[in-house]
């Protein structure tokens, strides 16, 4: 496998890399996630203006038809400046979704909105009772004449109180956790009975709680095939994982950064603290570990395409439990090593370290993940 980016893909490092480092500095963004809607909508157009919005938007739908990598290399940006616009929800899992799964009046109405970034759409998919499982769906969906009529409670709904469009999955057969008999619907965000409720994250980022009460929507928001959703969700979620993975990637490269630069600048007893060799041994696990999320980041980027569902099943969940892990102890060292000062709010070591564990519970834990992979053995 070549590990070397193309010409042009590092020319879109090196552009994702300047726009973080010119409008991400730590107090800016702290600033941006205590406002009400915890994001730029100048940096969202900015972005939408560099062609981030179109990157895997077909090209016959104006997109730029971008691969995974192309992803991987955007994310891992994103999150050595921990960017806070919902950019997963909207230009990765939706824009995905929509183009596996939607018809051609579908793919003309949402992707050109999502490629100049008019739209923003949020994926409404986990229920309180189903914890990481997107097959555990209460929610109803019910024909009433041309149409379906929605009813019931969706959790944790990732940018949800910005979103123009909800993408939500609801049974319209079966029991409850049956794989089958899942559709999937779009949503306007302002269609009467829905109630959205945002709330801040841990890390600064924004989710919703979203219910359902006798929302109406006509035949034309039935996205794919009725009953047969499931698949194309799994798939559109495993994109979003894969990205997750390669933002994790960047926050633990900034977080190793930002430690060895203070190990290095450190003094005690006369001498940098970085000399000393425990620190060293602490540091060279850092380094180890996010290299194993590395490549782990990368394997994700190349499988979640595959043809193989259990193939792209097994390396998107074990990229997700080795970067769960990784984030976790990764960000122990950074706050261990830089003493009293990694657990306060004016220092940006704790920030990233917040981030790497919402990373770790979205869409699946570390533990979750051991048991999908081991399901597939």
């Amino acid at each position: 496998m070549d590990f070397n980016y193309s010409e042009e893909q590092q020319m879109l490092t090196d552009t994702i890399g300047r726009f973080v480092e010119k409008t991400y500095d730590f107090e800016s963004r702290r600033k941006l996630a205590k406002t009400e809607l915890g994001f730029s909508r100048e940096h969202w157009s900015t972005l939408a203006e560099m062609g981030l919005m179109a990157l895997v938007v077909p090209e016959e739908f104006g997109g730029m038809g971008g691969s995974p990598v192309e992803t991987l290399i955007v994310m891992e940006a994103f999150g050595r400046g921990l960017v806070l616009e919902p950019y997963v929800g909207t230009a990765v899992v939706a824009a995905n979704l929509i183009t596996e799964a939607g018809n051609v009046a579908q793919k003309e109405a949402m992707l050109g909105a999502i490629a100049d970034g008019s739209r923003r759409f949020a994926l409404a998919a986990l229920e309180p009772q189903g914890r990481f499982d997107l097959w555990d769906v209460a929610t109803r969906a019910t024909s009433d004449g041309a149409g379906y009529v929605l009813d019931g409670r969706k959790a944790v709904v990732l940018g949800g109180d910005s979103a123009d469009t909800l993408i939500i999955s609801a049974r319209t057969s079966g029991r409850t956790t049956d794989r089958v008999g899942i559709s999937l619907f779009l949503v306007d965000a302002k269609a009467p009975g829905l109630t959205i409720e945002g709330f801040p994250n841990l890390d600064g980022q924004r989710s919703a709680e979203v219910t359902l009460s006798n929302v109406r929507v006509g035949s034309e928001a039935l996205l794919g095939a009725r009953d047969a959703g499931y698949p194309s969700l799994e798939w559109a979620v495993d994109h979003g994982i894969a990205a997750l993975c390669a933002e994790a990637v960047g926050v633990m490269s900034k977080l190793l950064d930002t430690t060895a630069e203070y190990l290095r600048t450190r003094k005690q007893f006369g001498k940098p603290i970085g000399s000393f060799q425990a620190l060293q041994h602490a540091a060279a696990d850092m380094l180890t570990a996010l290299e194993q999320c590395r490549s782990a980041a990368v394997m994700a980027a190349a499988k979640v395409d595959s043809a193989d569902a259990a193939e792209r099943r097994a390396a998107i969940s074990a990229a997700k439990t080795i970067v769960g892990q990784a984030g976790r102890a990764i960000g122990k060292h950074a706050v261990q090593l830089h003493g009293g000062m990694g657990m306060t709010d004016e220092l940006a070591v704790g920030h990233y370290f917040k981030r790497l564990l919402c990373i770790d519970m979205t869409w699946g834990d570390s533990d979750h993940h051991i048991e999908q992979y081991a399901a597939l053995l």
